[in-house]
């Protein structure tokens, strides 16, 4: 390590560039010097986005009135799948839930800048997540294309909402962090080197970039974080509403 001049295993947690490097390039005979963002699969999958309270999405619940009592029940659920249960718990009274807003504006100004559609896309992605039984990002993607909540005109077949999702993991993958604002210029990049779990290395560059927008939508998924940390899955009042918080982590597949 000393010998190569490294002095951590791990890039801060506040850059996407794990390693630079000075790629020799037969395209345009030039060697411009690329910021690498490493996701290695030989241990636990590694994270895309990571959970907190910055990618919270509130959601407000309506159609029903919960006494105390009723809200105390709900929020006490501690199956397994508690989250999914006190949803259901709410449904099955007769309960909605409606997206307001995501619970830091930062996040929500960087999903607007990418595309403005984006907050309302991923509220529908979150909730589906939490309320079925799928996780891979690419069938909450055809699930929420079925629903078409947004109500875009898919006559012609557009992929209004495969689009826009690839451009949100574009963007997160070589750039853009919930806590900060995203002024849309990218950190990696070069691209990504994928470690495989035989020890051999990928490279995902942004001149492929399909096949690096396609790689990132077909391994990833919605992962749930610690609830209590991160302030979600149960039922709160303000100023005389009930409301309801899910949270957004995506994680690479084996």
């Amino acid at each position: 390590m000393q010998s190569i001049n490294c002095i951590s295993l791990k890039a801060s947690s506040s850059a996407k560039t794990d390693i630079t490097i000075v790629v020799h390039d037969q395209r345009t005979n030039q060697e411009p010097t690329l910021g690498f963002s490493i996701k290695s699969q030989l241990g636990s999958p590694s994270t895309l986005l990571n959970a907190g309270k910055t990618t919270n999405f509130i959601f407000k619940i309506g159609g029903v009135a919960f006494s105390e009592n009723d809200i105390e029940q709900i929020n006490s659920i501690a199956s397994r799948s508690k989250i999914m249960d006190r949803i259901a718990e709410v449904q099955n009274k007769n309960g909605t839930f409606e997206f307001i807003k995501t619970e830091r504006q930062i996040f929500s100004n960087n999903l607007v800048l990418i595309d403005s559609l984006l907050p309302q896309i991923l509220s529908q992605i979150v909730f589906d997540f939490y309320s079925s039984e799928f996780s891979h990002l690419t069938d909450l993607v055809d699930l929420v294309s079925g629903k078409n909540p947004l109500k875009f005109d898919i006559e012609n077949e557009h992929k209004f909402y495969d689009y826009k999702i690839k451009r949100f993991l574009t963007d997160v993958a070589l750039g853009m962090m919930p806590s900060k604002v995203w002024s849309g210029k990218y950190d990696a990049t070069g691209g990504y080197l994928i470690v495989k779990e035989n020890g051999d290395v990928l490279c995902y560059h942004i001149y492929n970039r399909n096949e690096f927008e396609d790689y990132l939508l077909n391994n990833t998924k919605l992962d749930t974080a610690s609830s209590s940390r991160h302030g979600f899955g149960v039922i709160y009042q303000e100023d005389g509403n009930l409301y309801f918080n899910l949270n957004l982590q995506i994680r690479f597949t084996k």
